[in-house]
Order: C-alpha cells, then structure tokens, then sequence
C-alpha cells in the first residue's frame, strides 16, 4: 500500500486562523442551507429519531461518501473500497444489519452537501469533528484521533519533542505547504519567515536527511510511515500541539444527517464495543495507525460540549 498522504484536514493557511478543509467546509455550508428547504426527511421521522436505519436494513447496503484519501477512504489500484472508515463500515454496518457497503466517491467540499441532499447515507471520509461541522451534521464519536510528530536525525541529537523545544533550541524546522503545523510552531514562538517549506512529508524527510534542516512537522501516522525505510532519520513520539496554550488533538469519525440519531446510536453502540475489546485498533492497523491514535474523546467534547480527554 502507497504511504499514506498528509491528511488534508490539517492544512493552515497563515494567517488567517483558518484550514483549508474549513473553507471547504464554509462553501459546504451553504450547500447545506440549499439542500435543508429539498429534504425528503419528514418531520415525524426526525422527533421519533429518523427511520434510516430501517431502510438500510431493508435495502441491504448503505453508501458511503467517500473522498479518495489514503489512508481514510479510497479506492485501490484494483477497483477495491478500502481505507480505515470503509473497512470499519464493513464490520459496524453488518453487525447493524446491513450486509453490503457501497462507494459513493465526491470531493472533500461536497461530503456535507451531499450527505443532506441523500446523495448518500453516511460520510465515511475519516472528516475530522469541529463545532462548524456538528451544527451541520451528526457525528458519531471518533474512530481515532490524530497527534503531531517530528522526522528528526537517527538518535535526535538535538532533543526535539514538541514545537517548545524547536524555539528553545533555536532548530532549523521544516514543515508542508499549508500544513497546521505551520500555525503550530509559530505560536510556540517560532518566526514564521524562518520556516522552510517543502511540498509533503517525503521532501521533508528528505531535507532532514541532507542536514538541510534539523526538524520536519508534519502527523504521526504520515512522519511514522515516510521513515520507515529511512537510515538517517526517524519519528519522534507523537505528542499533542498547544492552540491557545492548551494541548490540542483532532478526532475523525463518521457523519450522519442531523434527524438520524437512531442509526449514529447504533453505530456508536458498536464503537464502542470494538474499542473496547481491541478489535478496532487491529482493523486501523493495516493503514498505518497505532495505538497512539486510538482515541476516549466523545463527539459532545470535539464539538465544543466538554473537556477534552486524551488517548484511551
């Protein structure tokens, strides 16, 4: 399987305060106010919880909107859905009743706007959960969360562990275009104009590895996969960035259309089941995620309505 790519999510623009996802998000927004005034979802469907659920099971497949990310959801070079959310609908959906998942693939932008218009059952894209989006959507808890790493030289001579340390030591730090690690590092203190920035991880590794600089930024599961093969550098423990002095980690889950709380109960009933037992850290493994990623956090608390926690 290809290495993972950066997870767009992610992307900063400087700035601004702003991803590009949640710009996406913005135009999705509006495509979402378009399609409320068209929706066959009737009025007693959404108080008695919406009868989604039934349906599916009575049709035996569910869509899924995927985006065509490695390694979220995407297909493969022989026509094959995989990624960590279709290969967790598979399994969450059968136990469900529902035998049989079906592709549904857009872009990114056109997730929110094509979930509520029906144009599919479910957002299997590995979307990560803010509180612009919950207004939008339902969201089941997330499958995994996402922390940040660095690729440094073999043995990390210079002792780097977090974007503090970069300041401190006055490293030279090296980060992706358009990448929140961007945001990150210069709220730690560091000048932004003394940035370099290369287009992806593997650029990034490979400046490490040429002493061009001392430090590249990026998500664990993209630094943790890019080193593998590397005999010069290696990852660091992930670790959690500071937005606003506090520490900061992002959750990906499933979205549901908002009146269909009976089929995301029923989803999030399974979750947890499979967090629990461990059976779903062994299914995200083949995509590259570890334990490191698996994740407590609730949708309630992502989308603005508690603490949040840290990695179960």
């Amino acid at each position: 399987m290809a290495p993972p790519l950066e997870h767009r999510e992610r992307e900063h623009i400087p700035g601004t305060g702003t991803t590009r996802r949640s710009l996406l998000a913005g135009v999705a927004a509006a495509g979402v106010l378009g399609a409320a005034g068209c929706s066959r979802v009737a009025t007693a469907s959404a108080e008695s919880g919406g009868d989604l659920l039934d349906r599916l099971k009575a049709a035996g497949v569910v869509r899924l909107g995927i985006a065509g990310e490695i390694p979220f959801g995407y297909i493969d070079r022989d026509g094959k859905l995989t990624g960590e959310a279709p290969e967790l609908a598979r399994v969450v959906f059968e136990r469900l009743g529902i035998g049989k998942v079906q592709p549904v693939p857009t872009e990114f932008g056109s997730l929110i706007p094509g979930l509520a218009s029906q144009q599919f059952d479910v957002v299997a894209a590995g979307m990560y959960i803010t509180p612009e989006r919950c207004e939008q959507v339902l969201f089941a808890d997330p499958d995994y969360q996402m922390l940040d790493s660095f690729i440094v030289r073999k043995g990390n001579p210079k002792g780097l562990h977090d974007y503090q340390d970069v300041v401190e030591k006055k490293a030279r730090f090296a980060t992706g275009t358009g990448y929140a690690e961007i945001r990150y590092v210069v709220d730690a203190g560091y000048e932004e104009s003394d940035i370099l920035i290369v287009p992806d991880q593997v650029a990034g590794l490979n400046a490490v590895e040429a002493g061009r600089v001392d430090v590249f930024a990026g998500t664990a599961l993209t630094t943790r996969e890019v080193v593998r093969k590397s005999a010069k550098a290696e990852a660091t423990e992930p670790f959690k960035p500071l937005v606003d002095g506090r520490p900061h980690v992002d959750g990906g889950a499933f979205a549901f259309r908002l009146t269909e709380t009976r089929l995301r109960d029923g989803f999030n009933a399974e979750l947890r089941k499979m967090k629990k037992s461990g059976e779903l850290l062994r299914l995200l493994t083949p995509f590259g995620f570890s334990e490191a990623e698996t994740t407590s956090l609730t949708a309630k608390e992502l989308c603005g309505g508690g603490t949040l926690g840290g990695t179960s």
